[in-house]
């Protein structure tokens, strides 16, 4: 097959270098990493299993390649360009248009892939159960956005880790929004608390989700409201019943609706406003998409989250997530 790609997590998969301005075209046996003087010396080190040219217009050196073959098929996303590139990409091209393309050949991991993510995995872990032990010393009074910023230093270990992206630490109310941005509301005793967050290792992403009370010591005589308590039940039962039944084979659909049906026969079931979960690879939203309106069928080595929710404004969002690998026909959890 050959296709063009722009994407950065794109072309590095196929060469295992990317930067910021770059084209990949695969052309039969021969791949053509395409970039400007500003990466030609780096990339010429780091790029696999291609020929490095430096070139100030990329469509232009890319064009020159191909006029020895005008009329050859070229495969392309449409998602990775702009309309401007586009416009100056298809005169005098084929181009064959498929969406996701590159996503879709990410699909199975490889077992260093699986490697990356689970080291990646257990990083977030340790940063998640660092981030507690922190908020028990310190957190009391401590502002959303000074948490924020806080696990956000924990997670990258002193800059030897990048995020996968922005962290989210909510309080109360605030956990009823799944994106919330962290604003001045302070820690208290007893309050609610979502975090969701990642790393990336070796540019593989983890994700993960905690929603929990805080405590600011073991003595603490706060409980959690039996409302809450079982809301986060429900929750929790229907992140274990997906983990626990989901198998290769089935379609991503079929798995979004084990958690739904869960969360659903609670009376909830318009409260859980995302999809299941999503895969996560180079980038932290991958294929397969854990969805009601996914067919892709499930197969070994796929590595996706588990993450149901219920969401009620002005109240609170419980949130559990995990990642999860496809093994032996079963999930095994990352």
């Amino acid at each position: 097959m050959n296709f063009i790609l722009k994407d950065e997590n794109s072309i590095y998969y196929e060469v295992k270098y990317s930067c910021d301005n770059s084209i990949f075209l695969k052309l039969g046996s021969e791949q053509f990493f395409i970039t400007d003087a500003r990466y030609t010396e780096e990339a010429k080190k780091e790029a696999k299993n291609c020929e490095v040219i430096e070139s100030s217009n990329l469509i232009t050196s890319l064009k020159n390649i191909l006029k020895s073959t005008p009329k050859v098929k070229l495969v392309f996303d449409p998602y990775e360009w702009n309309i401007a590139e586009f416009e100056k990409l298809q005169t005098d091209l084929n181009l064959v248009p498929k969406k996701h393309f590159s996503k879709h050949r990410r699909l199975i991991k490889t077992d260093l892939e699986i490697q990356y993510l689970s080291t990646a995995a257990q990083y977030g872990k340790i940063a998640f159960h660092t981030f507690r032990e922190y908020l028990t010393v310190k957190g009391v009074g401590k502002k959303e956005k000074e948490l924020h910023f806080k696990m956000s230093t924990i997670l990258q270990r002193k800059g030897s880790l990048n995020l996968s992206f922005d962290p989210i630490v909510a309080f109360n109310e605030s956990t009823s929004k799944p994106h919330a941005r962290p604003t001045d509301r302070r820690l208290a005793n007893g309050d609610l608390i979502l975090v969701d967050a990642g790393v990336k290792y070796n540019r593989y992403c983890s994700d993960r989700t905690e929603t929990f009370m805080f405590q600011q010591s073991k003595f603490s005589s706060v409980k959690m409201s039996q409302k809450v308590k079982n809301i986060y039940d429900i929750v929790q039962k229907a992140h274990d019943e997906v983990i626990l039944k989901v198998r290769s084979g089935m379609k991503a659909s079929e798995v979004d609706k084990i958690a739904r049906d869960v969360i659903t026969k609670a009376g909830f079931g318009n409260k859980f406003i995302h999809s299941t979960g999503h895969g996560v690879g180079l980038d932290i939203h991958e294929y397969p998409n854990i969805s009601a309106k996914s067919d892709i069928v499930i197969e070994d080595n796929m590595v996706f989250t588990i993450e149901p929710a219920i969401y009620i404004p002005d109240f609170l969002g419980v949130r559990i997530e995990d990642m999860v690998v496809m093994k032996d026909g079963k999930a095994k959890v990352l």
